[in-house]
């Protein structure tokens, strides 16, 4: 879908933050028909320790709406967050992995159910404040490329987007830097300009993660050993556990200079298993691994290639070799050229051509 100047009755997910606000400002000023709303996810309702901010971004996106002279509404979607994002992250926890809930949220609530309702309200698409940049690629149909500015970059978090998704889909702010965001923030005299990015889980705040899962998930304490299976402690439970995880395990190294890290989560037997955090430590890095749950942008790629991928947020583009399984049952087999630190199942791994996100799919088996 092309959008036409003052043709498009966008609808924008104004999250309370700064960046969505500069979006709906941009459009505005493009002459398109905008309307802002707030997904209205989570409340706390558990009195989970920590911020939860959702009734001042509430306010914070009305006051935006406001200054904008744009309609405003508060769209209810707490109960398919919870189907949708907080189970599957419960879930995860309780098999043993790592869940990513802010990718899934972007598949499943922005781009999903808000989505579906912005079309049912008759809107022509979605725009957010997300970091990353859509492209017309010549045939009708859209890439998603990597933000302007590298070091806000969300492209990672769209990975798992689909091309129905993305072809409804805007990001305004995806060509600017973060300075100028802020800039253009004060320009439109907006709100928001210098509030604080936010931190956190998505749409539940800055809530630790452990503190989240013990209201759903009992501790269930087990071993803590080395690799020789030797017991060295006593862990609360294996969901608050992260491998690569250094703070927090509680077990003191009595070598010096050598900090103990997370090596794996054994279920079965529902043992920690920990070692020195150094590069030739077994299993703390690898260079083969499977993902499974394969989504792709745009084209899907069905045979090997060498590529580029990220096995987090935070890292660099790594190449690798991508080799799809010949069962087409949406797994591939990756190779990186250099060995990873700390792969986790259930962690996203995002696939790139350069700055071109291709897609992505999830750590399933770490060799």
């Amino acid at each position: 879908m092309r959008l036409k100047k003052n043709m498009a009755k966008i609808l924008v997910a104004l999250s309370g933050g700064v960046d969505s606000s500069v979006a709906a400002a941009l459009l505005l000023e493009q002459g398109h028909t905008v309307s802002g709303a707030y997904m209205k996810n989570w409340i706390n309702e558990e009195n989970i320790a920590g911020d939860c901010p959702w009734q001042q971004d509430i306010a914070d996106a009305s006051a935006v709406a406001d200054r904008l002279g744009i309609p405003f509404r508060v769209v209810n979607l707490m109960r398919e967050y919870r189907a949708r994002v907080v189970s599957y992250l419960l879930a995860g926890y309780e098999a043993g992995v790592t869940p990513n809930p802010d990718v899934m949220c972007n598949r499943e609530m922005k781009f999903g159910v808000l989505l579906d309702y912005a079309l049912a309200q008759g809107f022509d698409c979605v725009a957010t404040g997300h970091y990353a940049r859509k492209v017309a690629d010549g045939d009708g149909a859209f890439d998603l490329w990597e933000g302007a500015d590298q070091n806000k970059d969300q492209s990672y978090f769209l990975a798992l987007l689909r091309q129905r998704q993305v072809a409804r889909a805007l990001f305004p702010v995806g060509d600017l830097p973060k300075p100028e965001v802020r800039r253009l923030a004060e320009k439109f005299g907006l709100p928001t300009a210098a509030k604080k990015d936010s931190q956190g889980i998505c749409f539940i705040g800055a809530v630790k993660m452990a503190d989240f899962l013990r209201k759903f998930i009992p501790d269930q304490p087990g071993p803590i050993v080395n690799l020789d299976g030797q017991r060295l402690g006593e862990h609360r439970g294996l969901h608050l556990y992260t491998l690569g995880q250094r703070k927090g395990i509680r077990v003191a190294s009595n070598t010096p200079n050598q900090a103990y890290v997370v090596l794996g989560k054994r279920v079965a037997d529902n043992a920690l298993v920990i070692g020195f955090d150094r590069p030739d430590t077994p299993g703390l890095y690898a260079t083969e691994c499977t993902v499974s749950g394969l989504s792709f942008i745009n084209r899907p790629l069905t045979v090997s290639a060498g590529i580029e991928a990220k096995p987090r947020y935070r890292a660099q583009r790594q190449r690798v070799t991508f080799m799809p399984s010949t069962s087409a049952d949406g797994t591939a087999r990756l190779r990186f050229q250099q060995p990873q630190r700390a792969l986790a199942p259930g962690q996203i791994c995002a696939l790139y051509d350069g700055e071109k996100l291709l897609g992505g799919g999830i750590f399933t088996e770490i060799a």
